[in-house]
């Protein structure tokens, strides 16, 4: 019960200074429409409702379940099925990432089908699994995040100078919305898992954070790629 309070506080911060400033808005300068008034405040209350299913779900399932994948996978002391189960659970949330989608489908129809939705989802999720699995290789070797994130950077910006302008700025926004609310808790929490029982003290369970940090890189090369690929 004490979760369910919770949540709901969670979702109302998050809903209600959005519908605050927009009714604040309507009333002083925008002046919308009284029937697009009526849908922003019908949409507001779904999206409250459907967050607040959401975030229990993560709460009660993802979470616990994506740790408890992570704790188990060191056991089988098999690193290619840590590494092979990163890249698989990466690709499958990333495909399931409500945001990945939303920028799909915008891109899709200001290029006029140019770039399709299709493709850009699965180049996403293979730039993003991919670091996925690369980040298990980190937290199995002990190999320092600072030397992966440069070296990633580095590559982005490089490669930044031979892809078309509007592919830059693509690939920059789908680094971000790989970071949404059905990739983060599952990926953070499989690398928490890992980490934990890798590592024999609790301080050291801390080095399974910085994933997603690392894992936003690979959407954003991946755009970039797809960028040469179509010039």
């Amino acid at each position: 019960m004490e979760n369910v309070k919770d949540t709901f506080k969670e979702v109302a911060a998050a809903i209600l200074p959005v519908t605050i400033v927009i009714i604040l808005l309507q009333f002083t300068i925008i002046r919308l429409p009284l029937e697009a008034l009526l849908q922003f405040l019908i949409g507001a209350a779904f999206v409250g409702i459907g967050f607040f299913l959401f975030l229990l779900g993560v709460t009660a399932g993802l979470l616990p379940v994506g740790e408890m994948i992570g704790k188990r996978l060191p056991k089988t002391k098999k690193s290619w099925l840590i590494i092979g189960t990163g890249f698989m659970l990466g690709l499958a949330v990333t495909i399931a990432e409500p945001d990945v989608r939303v920028l799909a489908k915008q891109i899709d129809q200001v290029s006029e089908g140019s770039i399709s939705a299709g493709i850009l989802i699965l180049s996403v999720a293979f730039g993003l699994a991919i670091f996925v699995s690369l980040s298990m290789v980190r937290t199995i070797f002990r190999i320092p995040i600072h030397y992966l994130l440069i070296g990633g950077y580095l590559a982005v910006f490089l490669l930044s100078t031979f892809v078309p302008e509007a592919f830059v700025s693509i690939s920059f926004d789908a680094g971000g919305v790989t970071t949404g609310p059905m990739a983060v808790p599952f990926i953070l929490a499989l690398g928490v898992g890992v980490a934990s029982v890798l590592r024999t003290n609790s301080s050291s369970a801390s080095e399974g954070f910085g994933l997603i940090g690392l894992a936003s890189i690979g959407p954003v090369l991946a755009i970039m790629i797809l960028g040469v690929l179509f010039q």
